[in-house]
């Protein structure tokens, strides 16, 4: 006698509830059709009620990992999930005003935003920025400074149209003097009259001052400032940092930026690059999916050519993607990126398996002559 064989049991008993299943369906087709049918309108349902995607890519690796434990405090040491706001605009006095009001602003919400910095920049550099500098820009700074010293205080006492003329009038009696030469005027009284046209021409108009004490025209680092922020990301959407990203569009528009400071704003860093990742795929996804049903019943017409048979299949497709849904939200809460290509992977596994079924179908009707054997 031979020893017995668990495996070869446990096919002989799957194989013979599916027999007895099959029966069943056929000796009553319409209750089972009825069953299907609300069966698949639950699954929607809960579907659509309790459906939700986790985005968050450290959701795909076990946290009992030694080296993902490392990588998850290293990422919270160092957090990498930040916004890159670049302001530029035509000086480094508007460049920095726009870059101050944006920062404010959004500080204001740390319910959107859990820390707002200006690197290279803000309260601290304006204070303290001389000693990040080499000496001897320094030493051009300050001589620069020294030399102004008594225009610089005319214009900081009378900040006006006229302490602007009384400091004319100074530089002046300078050259009469024999302190200045009548040339050293021309770069400064021309950036003086670019000012004064920008502003009767309506436009933002501030006098470069770091262009005029550095004693050379601005670089493009120069014209540019950039605010680090780290938002409150929403893993339960496709897009995780869009609604911070917006409320930053949102408040540069309501600060005018680009009208008061001339400032252009642009955004990057890994969360709009991801975010953009995750927008091209939803746009994407109407003309994918129709593209993939067509492709399909192509391919189910060319292998069965009958449309109750096709019909059949088509059918069994969406009550299983839909009760399968149902189960795995069920089960685990939350669907992650590997669950959702899932879906495809059951389409794609689906139709073969429709295909062979039906085609061994019909091969045993024509051998039998008869519904309920070939069925069987």
């Amino acid at each position: 006698m031979s020893p017995p064989n668990p495996a070869r049991e446990v096919t002989l008993m799957m194989l013979a509830t599916t027999v007895r299943l099959v029966g069943l369906c056929i000796r009553r087709p319409w209750w089972t059709i009825l069953f299907t049918l609300l069966l698949a309108a639950a699954a929607t349902w809960y579907t659509a009620q309790h459906f939700a995607i986790r985005t968050d890519v450290r959701d795909l690796l076990s946290p009992d990992l030694p080296w993902a434990q490392r990588a998850f405090q290293y990422s919270k040491d160092f957090p990498d999930r930040g916004i890159l706001i670049v302001l530029n605009a035509p000086t480094a006095e508007l460049a920095e005003q726009a870059a101050d009001a944006l920062a404010d602003a959004l500080r204001a919400h740390p319910e959107q935003f859990r820390a707002v910095s200006q690197p290279g920049s803000g309260s601290f550099f304006e204070q303290n920025g001389l000693l990040f500098l080499p000496t001897d820009q320094v030493k051009q700074a300050m001589d620069g400074l020294s030399q102004a010293d008594d225009l610089i205080g005319t214009l900081a006492g009378d900040p006006s149209l006229r302490g602007s003329l009384d400091a004319l009038s100074l530089a002046l009696l300078g050259v009469t003097r024999g302190d200045i030469e009548l040339g050293d005027l021309i770069r400064p009284m021309t950036m003086a009259a670019d000012t004064v046209e920008a502003g009767l021409a309506g436009r933002p108009a501030t006098f470069p001052w770091l262009a005029l004490a550095s004693g050379k025209p601005p670089t493009a680092s120069d014209l540019r400032r950039f605010i680090q922020v780290e938002p409150v990301l929403d893993f339960s959407a496709l897009e995780p940092g869009r609604a911070a990203t917006n409320a930053i569009a949102q408040t540069a528009q309501d600060l005018q930026l680009a009208d008061k400071y001339q400032a252009r704003v642009r955004l990057t860093g890994i969360v709009p690059i991801n975010d953009d990742g995750f927008a091209v795929l939803k746009q994407n996804a109407v003309v994918n999916t129709a593209v993939s049903i067509l492709a399909v019943l192509a391919i189910l017409w060319l292998a069965l050519h009958s449309l109750r048979i096709i019909f059949a299949v088509a059918v069994s497709l969406v009550v299983g993607l839909a009760i399968t849904a149902a189960v795995g939200l069920l089960l685990v809460g939350a669907l992650n990126l590997i669950s959702v290509a899932f879906f495809v992977l059951f389409i794609g596994l689906g139709v073969d398996f429709g295909l062979q079924f039906s085609v061994r179908y019909r091969a045993e009707r024509h051998d039998f002559g008869d519904l309920r054997a070939g069925l069987r």
